[in-house]
């Protein structure tokens, strides 16, 4: 069996229109934005030195996700079995519960659409995604239960506005755990729909699930619509797929998505995969392509991504990477070694800073590459 190792890449996909992203909260909460071994306390920096915590009442149901609202501060949270309303000093507002359920991850579809032969057992719901939908005020909360259908839940009480749940395109991920789905939101102002771009690990079944897909998000959030692929007929769909015979040479194969962000005319992924080799293949994204990234210290490789976060280059930061201070630029944390996605943590690791046009470029030449 050929060896592969396991390399840190850029997923970029393209759209065509303007971009409105939120501008950064003000109040500073430190917690998970997305954390696969979930977490049991967040805590909120207040003023002169003053600090807030919140802890589940239930050390079982972990956090997995968060979103803070930059217009008012309000920080919604995602655990296992509840979606948490809170306020910018961390006080309960409301709750949803979301868990647990009878399931099996065997049942495709899910056993609320038909009936299911596999045995059921009391399941926790991980969430797996949780996204602000500004525009329709509106909370996206995707779980791991039934083969990870998404609830559309109102800001500002929590309440479920939608479910949908009895066609394919409703299920976004069978992995059942945290940090195995990434969703960026992509808004094109009044003229039409937004957009969702999904990014998901596939565990072995790339029949059932699309690793990459751009999804129309509905404004009416019980539409029969809602989460459809952006392009579909017979022959191609926006959406890409994990080759089966991939997992001939690579049993264990998949791709992790640590971050995603939209800048510009463009969605990008970070991700953890093996490295196969080959160019992009891109056949309903108007544009796609990959492109590896890490950094050296010392002789020291890191290659392994933890977590990464995009913001604006500032003032100073602006002179050392020799950018705009209102340009983009990505923090990233790796560490060390490029063998196997890291299922422990470790002390060994680095903060790297990239500038997003430099990565642009590098990009411009890799598709330049393959033309």
């Amino acid at each position: 069996m050929p060896l592969s190792r396991t390399r840190t890449c850029f997923f970029t996909c393209c759209f065509l229109s303007c971009l409105v992203l939120p501008v950064p909260c003000l109040t500073m909460v430190h917690g998970p934005q997305a954390l696969s071994s979930g977490s049991q306390v967040i805590t909120a920096s207040l003023q002169q030195d003053q600090y807030a915590s919140f802890h589940a009442e239930n050390p079982e149901w972990t956090f997995n996700h968060l979103a803070v609202d930059y217009r008012n501060g309000n920080v919604y949270l995602g655990a296992v079995n509840r979606i948490y309303k809170l306020s910018p000093s961390l006080e309960v507002q409301v709750y949803h519960e979301t868990g647990p359920d009878e399931d099996n991850r065997k049942c495709y579809p899910p056993r609320i659409v038909q009936p299911c032969s596999e045995p059921l057992t009391l399941t926790n719901n991980v969430n797996k995604m949780l996204l602000m939908d500004y525009r329709e005020n509106r909370l996206l909360a995707c779980g791991s239960l039934y083969q990870g259908i998404c609830k559309l839940l109102r800001l500002d009480d929590l309440f479920k506005l939608g479910e949908p749940f009895h066609k394919k395109e409703h299920y976004l991920s069978g992995v059942n755990e945290s940090g195995s789905v990434f969703g960026v939101i992509v808004s094109y102002g009044n003229a039409s729909p937004d957009m969702l771009f999904v990014a998901t690990a596939v565990d072995g079944k790339p029949e059932y699930f699309p690793t990459i897909s751009s999804r129309k998000l509905a404004r009416n959030s019980e539409e029969d619509g809602m989460f459809a692929y952006v392009f579909h007929d017979e022959f191609v769909a926006s959406m890409i797929k994990i080759p089966s015979d991939t997992f001939t040479v690579i049993p264990d194969f998949d791709i992790y998505y640590i971050y995603g962000f939209a800048s510009g005319n463009f969605v990008y992924f970070l991700t953890l995969q093996p490295e196969m080799g080959g160019g992009p293949a891109d056949t309903a994204f108007n544009s796609y392509v990959e492109v590896p990234i890490g950094c050296v210290s010392g002789n020291v490789e890191y290659r392994l991504l933890e977590a990464a976060y995009l913001s604006k280059a500032g003032s100073i930061l602006a002179r050392s990477l020799d950018v705009a201070p209102d340009d983009d630029v990505l923090f990233a944390v790796f560490s060390k070694g490029q063998k196997r996605r890291q299922r422990q943590a470790t002390q060994d690791s680095a903060l790297c800073v990239f500038s997003l046009r430099k990565i642009n470029e590098k990009i411009k030449e890799r598709l330049q590459h393959f033309t």
